[in-house]
């Protein structure tokens, strides 16, 4: 019998169907065919965080409700999957499955497989834009708070703005309508709620908008919305710009222009908007706001960017630069003292 030793060929021999979403950083499809070479230890991880890569892998079979299995696995210093842990993950579902991943478990062996080592559990706001995106790519029914939300949105006009009717709006609703703004002028009432909703639904649409792309129309409504709100809300609204590097370039820059880009916001762009700093420009203004943070700040930060695959080789450069400031110097001097302790 073959040995079976990727994810992917234990599917495949099983004759399910299977996609692949990142859960780390922002909930998005990892195309099959990278996800492959992932497996294959050809390309390292593209959205690592704090180490691991966190994953969903959805399969089914033909007339069956989707199995899910939330993964998190290591990863070397080279950002690659660990395969010993790999292995040993494809190891425990054999015992427990066979090769039939769908076989039903009793309750007994559900909960023990449900906290296997290598399982965790995704965030409320990640989970439900994962279980949004899931219904909708599998062309199944959104949930029960869809309807709600969209009627919802779809009232929302300057004199109904501040209605008490808002807490009853649920995440899970919030998040199918948006990741279906191409559908039934969702995209145009998201883009009107961002100006009339409470703040609290406003944060809402933001957690969700984060992990899809958004249009134009609405990038700018967000980023107009940005540049006028105090500063301890601007994250809201700039988490929710991640599918615009281009204007989460041009809101970084007017943020250090005024001073306003504190921890939070470093944060969050590392978090969700690091596609931005593949501008060298806007990375060098990032890290020199990053050096004038304490040091544990700083070190912490540039090692979970330095991480991601796209970024690396560029902040690794940055490193030598000639022209940094004698704080970035300094920062990195002690970034290299606790690396070598």
């Amino acid at each position: 019998m073959t040995q079976l030793e990727t994810l992917s060929q234990f599917l495949d021999t099983a004759n399910t169907q299977f996609q692949v979403y990142d859960l780390g950083r922002r909930v998005e499809n990892i195309d099959p065919v990278l996800f492959n070479q992932i497996e294959a230890l050809n390309t390292p991880y593209p959205f690592p965080i704090q180490g691991h890569a966190q994953f969903a892998i959805v399969f089914w079979r033909e007339d069956q409700p989707p199995f899910i299995w939330f993964l998190k696995l290591p990863l070397d210093e080279q950002g690659l999957l660990s395969p010993a842990q790999r292995s040993q993950f494809i190891k425990m579902i054999l015992e427990a499955l066979g090769r039939d991943p769908t076989k039903a478990l009793s309750d007994e062996e559900q909960e023990r497989y449900a906290n296997h080592p290598f399982s965790f559990k995704p965030s409320q706001e990640k989970l439900a834009l994962f279980n949004a995106l899931v219904k909708k790519q599998l062309s199944q029914q959104a949930s029960a708070q869809y309807e709600y939300a969209a009627q919802y949105f779809s009232n929302l006009n300057e004199t109904n703005a501040q209605g008490d009717n808002w807490q009853q709006l649920g995440l899970q609703g919030i998040a199918d309508v948006c990741v279906r703004l191409d559908k039934f002028d969702h995209d145009k009432h998201i883009n009107a709620a961002i100006t009339l909703a409470p703040l609290e639904v406003q944060a809402a649409i933001c957690q969700c908008l984060e992990h899809v792309a958004i249009s134009n129309a609405l990038a700018n409504t967000l980023f107009d919305k940005l540049s006028a709100a105090e500063v301890e809300h601007k994250h809201i609204y700039l988490r929710a710009l991640a599918s615009h590097p281009e204007l989460t370039q041009k809101a970084i820059k007017l943020l250090v222009n005024y001073q306003q880009l504190d921890e939070n916001l470093l944060i969050t762009i590392a978090a969700r908007s690091w596609t931005a700093l593949k501008d060298d420009a806007t990375r060098k203004l990032y890290l020199e706001v990053l050096a004038n943070q304490p040091q544990n700040f700083f070190n912490q930060v540039f090692a979970d960017i330095v991480a991601i695959p796209s970024l690396r080789d560029s902040l690794l450069l940055d490193l030598r630069s000639a022209d940094r400031s004698e704080k970035l110097s300094s920062a990195i001097g002690g970034l290299f003292r606790a690396v070598s302790q």
